[in-house]
């Protein structure tokens, strides 16, 4: 999951009042439920001491949206809302939040996707491409979207269309010159089509519907990586009256274990590179902030370490388990955050992924021993040797 969506959040001092709120509307009486959460989330945020404009502003605009999310995150500050984000699940009843720093962490949690897949209806004719996403790295969308990736037609010079997906190589609206005379020529430019659309929309993951022979001639001429991350179905396919309602599920079931195998291999890189280029404990992550040495965080929730305080100046990198570390926390004045969201603000200026261990579903257990220990861990861009080198160096010069 990347954070660039939040950038804007940087750009503003504080306080911030956050929330989250469920938007998902089943019943009859869901609209009179969300405006009570709204009612409850203003409420709250006044005890906390937010201000009567910032609160009224959030208070609007959540009263404003509408049930095409499962919930929504909204961030405010002296009196405007700077900041809507979609969330993939509905958080409990309302959340609300004031304080120094946005509160990120249950972002992480209720909006994180699973990857984009692509999906190719192939036939001897060609193929159909298709892009479903929903939250997390491909854009923070909040519920799944489709969309056109565009059409390979293999018995008539080969075009692709929709969204600028040309041939790669090849100039808008262009196709080739040849006609492909079999089967394997066919396959040979579905393939190419696929994964010029996988690299230009990022889909990790590839789900091949359609006809079986020609789906299985497309899947061994795929690059290496891509034909790992691919899948067939038997269900859906390109001819009118294909059910769908099956491929969905492959599809889900795909993207899932896509993520569920993205985890595992973070969480053992972490376990193997724990004391070197992995580390855990706030004073270990804080430090690793502040030198922008943090590749990938990750976060677990429930963790103890998640709600320790940490000291923080105006910029995102000036981090400090002490308030008395003024070297670290800039010209202004200093004030007390919560360790996951001052880390999560410096996650965003730097560009790093953030990777959420669940508990339950990720097989980590909820543990003294669970990983991440106390809740936060990082992979690091250089092991800790190689800091202490250049620190050394940086002093004898």
């Amino acid at each position: 999951m990347r954070l660039d969506v939040l950038e804007p959040l940087l750009r503003r001092p504080g306080p911030w009042a956050s929330a989250y709120l469920a938007t998902t509307r089943h019943a009859r009486d869901d609209a009179q439920v969300q405006e009570l959460h709204a009612r409850e989330i203003r409420d709250l945020l006044g005890e906390q001491g937010a201000d009567d404009a910032t609160r009224r502003a959030l208070y609007e605009a959540m009263l404003a949206l509408g049930p095409d999310r499962q919930g929504q995150a909204l961030f405010a500050t002296a009196g405007e809302v700077v900041l809507t984000v979609p969330l993939t699940t509905a958080p409990p009843r309302g959340l609300g939040f004031f304080g120094p720093l946005p509160r990120l962490a249950p972002l992480v949690e209720y909006a994180a996707g699973e990857p984009a897949c692509l999906v190719a209806f192939v036939d001897r004719g060609g193929a159909d491409l298709e892009l479903r996403h929903g939250g997390g790295p491909s854009g923070w969308q909040g519920r799944d979207r489709t969309e056109s990736a565009g059409h390979v037609s293999g018995t008539t010079p080969l075009s692709r269309v929709g969204r600028g997906t040309d041939l790669p190589g090849r100039g808008p609206g262009e196709g080739t010159d040849e006609v492909p005379n079999s089967l394997e020529e066919n396959a040979d430019l579905v393939a190419e089509a696929i994964a010029a659309d996988a690299r230009r929309t990022g889909a990790e993951v590839l789900v091949l519907a359609g006809d079986p022979r020609q789906r299985r001639a497309v899947h061994e001429r795929l690059p290496v990586s891509l034909r790992e991350a691919a899948t067939e179905t038997e269900h859906g396919g390109r001819g009118p009256g294909a059910g769908s309602g099956s491929l969905d599920e492959d599809v889900d079931a795909a993207r899932a274990e896509r993520a569920r195998r993205r985890t595992a291999e973070v969480v053992d890189r972490f376990l193997a590179g724990l004391g070197n280029d992995a580390a855990e404990g706030v004073p270990a992550l804080v430090e690793a902030a502040r030198e922008h040495r943090l590749a990938t965080l990750l976060l677990r929730p429930g963790g103890g370490d998640l709600g320790r305080e940490v000291w923080a100046g105006p910029e995102p990198d000036q981090l400090a388990v002490r308030r008395t570390d003024a070297a670290y926390l800039g010209s202004g004045e200093p004030f007390a955050a919560r360790a996951d969201d001052a880390l999560l603000r410096a996650a965003v200026a730097t560009d790093v992924e953030v990777v959420l261990v669940r508990p339950d579903a990720d097989g980590v257990g909820d543990s003294p021993t669970a990983t991440p220990v106390g809740g936060l861990g990082a992979l690091l861009r250089w092991p800790y040797g190689e800091a202490e080198s250049d620190h050394g160096q940086a002093r004898a010069a």
